[in-house]
């Protein structure tokens, strides 16, 4: 079946395909926030935690599936990605890791003011202001980027077995 058939049959449109000026804005943001990430400091590892941990928040399949891969070939471990929903009760993650992924939660579902404020305030004991930064963009964009996945119905196709 092809894209435009699984478009037409769900009766959702990719918003991607459909609007393309729009999804290459996003796409030219996202290279952005990549390259401010990378100048401040933040590895690849740690920005593919978070991008992970965001969809994991918000149940997008597809940004799962792209993420985890990315994070396994920059270097992540399959055993950290599995925990990754309970990383409070591991000691598996750093204290900059940790900071990281409460930072990411925080921005992601912004309701709690206290846990927003705890999050921020453990973020600037380990990261620096152009680092914290970047790391909250970094989040907003895989946000965005989740609701066009999600709201467009992006499938995840299997891979191969290995």
């Amino acid at each position: 079946m092809s894209d435009t058939t699984a478009v037409r049959t769900s009766r959702r449109i990719f918003i991607d395909k459909q609007s393309p000026r729009a999804y290459k804005a996003m796409l030219a943001a996202a290279e952005t926030v990549r390259a401010v990430a990378s100048e401040a400091g933040l590895d690849r590892e740690l920005v593919e935690l978070v991008n992970i941990r965001v969809s994991q928040m918000n149940g997008c399949a597809f940004c799962l599936d792209r993420h985890s891969r990315t994070a396994l070939g920059a270097g992540e471990t399959p055993q950290r990605i599995a925990v990754l929903p309970a990383w409070r009760d591991t000691e598996l993650f750093t204290a900059r890791e940790r900071a990281a992924l409460a930072v990411a939660e925080a921005t992601t579902d912004p309701t709690d003011a206290a846990a927003q404020e705890q999050a921020y305030e453990a973020a600037r004991e380990v990261f620096s202001d152009d680092e914290l930064s970047a790391l909250i963009w970094v989040a907003i964009t895989i946000n965005s980027f989740n609701r066009v996945s999600i709201l467009s119905k992006h499938p995840v196709r299997p891979a191969p077995r290995q």
